[in-house]
Formats: structure tokens, sequence, C-alpha cells
């Protein structure tokens, strides 16, 4: 059994990180999903290694902003995880090894709702024909509420770990 946030889970995230990094032209900004903080932390771990400056930004849920409140106020804070679309960013308590890999590497944090990830997801399904579950549509719902004109960004798109009920609801504009 390995924690859902581990030393290897960030090495994990690591690997992707860098091959977007190798695989995209020079990024303005990235956009990551904050659950527990392993992809973040992976993403800043590549960036770092590859001496890049690309701007880190982390999405949570507006209904779950423990990690969002904690960057803020650059403590560990606690808060109720109320987010009926975004489980993989339910969290209560941040990872305090994350925050400060968090700390010291991510400009900001956005968060956004649930409606906000649910359009995230119809638009991922309609103009590119993806499956993504709520978490994984959390960067692109961040990318397009800070709307960053003029710059080359990257979206992190994990995961499609959707039930069929919730994803038909959300295509159809019932959430």
């Amino acid at each position: 059994m390995v924690d859902s946030f581990h030393e290897r889970l960030v090495m994990g995230t690591a690997t992707y990180a860098l091959e977007f990094f190798h695989g995209a032209p020079q990024l303005d900004c990235i956009y990551v999903p904050i659950g527990l903080g392993s992809s973040i932390c992976g993403v800043a771990a590549a960036r770092n290694a590859l001496g890049l400056d690309t701007e880190i930004v982390g999405v949570v849920s507006a209904e779950s902003p423990s990690y969002a409140l904690s960057f803020r106020e650059r403590r560990v804070v606690e808060a109720p995880s109320r987010t009926r679309i975004a489980d993989g960013l339910a969290c209560r308590v941040p990872n305090a090894r994350a925050m400060e890999a968090i700390w010291e590497n991510v400009a900001r944090i956005v968060e956004v709702s649930d409606a906000q990830i649910a359009a995230a997801m119809r638009i991922c399904y309609e103009d590119a024909h993806n499956l993504v579950e709520g978490a994984g549509a959390a960067a692109l719902a961040g990318a397009l509420a800070e709307q960053p004109g003029g710059q080359r960004i990257g979206i992190v798109l994990t995961g499609a770990n959707v039930d069929r009920e919730v994803y038909r609801d959300v295509l159809a504009g019932n959430l």
C-alpha cells in the first residue's frame, strides 16, 4: 500500500511532466490540478530539473479549498470537501510535505466551481473527443477562468475515471 502522496508517485508524475516539457514548445505557464499534491510536485521537479522558468499554476475545486487556503495562509489549513464532481480533488487536509514544495514552486492556486469543471469536461468531449473526469478537467477550467491571453500555456488533463451517470449528466448540462 502506498500513501496518496508518496515519493514514488511524485517520481511517476515527474516522468509525464518531463515528456510534456520535452514534447511541447517552451511554455510560459502550466496549469495542474491538485488532489494531494503528487502531480504538481512532479511537474515542479521536472521543470526545475530542466532549468525552465515556466510558471506553475495549481487548480483546486472551490468546493474543496484546503490547498488554496493553505497556499494563501502559508500553513496547512483543514477545510471541508463538498465537491460533487471532482472527487480526485477532494482533500480535507493537505499533505505538509506537498505544501512545502508548492509554496516553493507554484505561482498561485486557482479555485474553480463544479459548474466550471463540468463545462471543461464538456469542452474536452465536444472539441477534442476526450473523456476526462472532473479532477482531470480542473486544469482546463482554471485556464479558462484566468484566460491567460498571449501566453503559451500547458494544461495537464488527468484521468478518465468518471461514472457513466455522472458523465451523462455533465454532457446534458445537468450539473
